[in-house]
């Protein structure tokens, strides 16, 4: 028979659990393999861009010698030492790392619309002509007779099953196009920073 005063001790039986002040095995855990896809994605990335990000010597070397590395099993290897080296980072250095790696993405988020918006205007071009009257419109200094014979010569291109040249080309002055605006606005503001300036 069960014993009807078991458990109205004056004590709960978690009083005597010691408590622990540092993380779990299985939060350390988790942190670590964090800290190993970070790595990871600085493998990947491309060696000006991880050359820029402000981090310890060593780590960054770690880093740039795991991209040379082309053997699978040595590759790993070295990918195990670059997680060994991110562990050493306070959370100061890795929340640095992180913003970049973050604004990687997003520069190239808005570059991909950007080179999205740049084909659909040529498609726009090559289907209807007054988009070409739109675009000269907007950007009078553009040669239009160039334009035109690029353009007739994209839709023969396409027609024909050619390679796309003259489809190549209308792109890369769109895309011209899209940097002397940007390059114009930036210098715009600039002088509106100055003006602010001498006031």
């Amino acid at each position: 028979m069960p014993n009807p005063n078991r458990g109205s001790v004056g004590f709960q039986s978690n009083e005597f659990e010691p408590e622990y002040d540092r993380p779990s095995k299985s939060e350390l855990k988790r942190q670590s393999n964090d800290l190993q896809k970070l790595g990871e994605q600085l493998v990947e990335a491309p060696r000006d861009r991880v050359k820029r990000v402000q981090m310890p010597e060593d780590v960054r070397d770690a880093i740039l010698t795991c991209q040379d590395i082309s053997n699978h099993e040595g590759r790993r290897r070295a990918l195990q030492f670059v997680g060994k080296k991110m562990r050493t980072l306070d959370e100061e250095e890795v929340a640095i790392i992180q913003r970049t790696i973050d604004s990687w993405k997003g520069a190239s988020k808005a570059e991909t619309a950007s080179l999205h918006a740049l084909e659909r205007r040529r498609e726009k071009l090559l289907a209807d002509d007054k988009a070409l009257t739109t675009l000269l419109e907007e950007n009078p200094e553009l040669d239009v007779q160039h334009l035109r014979t690029l353009i007739r010569n994209a839709r023969k291109e396409v027609a024909e099953s050619k390679p796309p040249k003259a489809y190549r080309e209308i792109f890369q002055i769109l895309k011209d196009l899209g940097k002397k605006k940007k390059s114009d606005a930036a210098a715009a503001e600039d002088g509106n920073d100055d003006d602010a300036d001498e006031e």
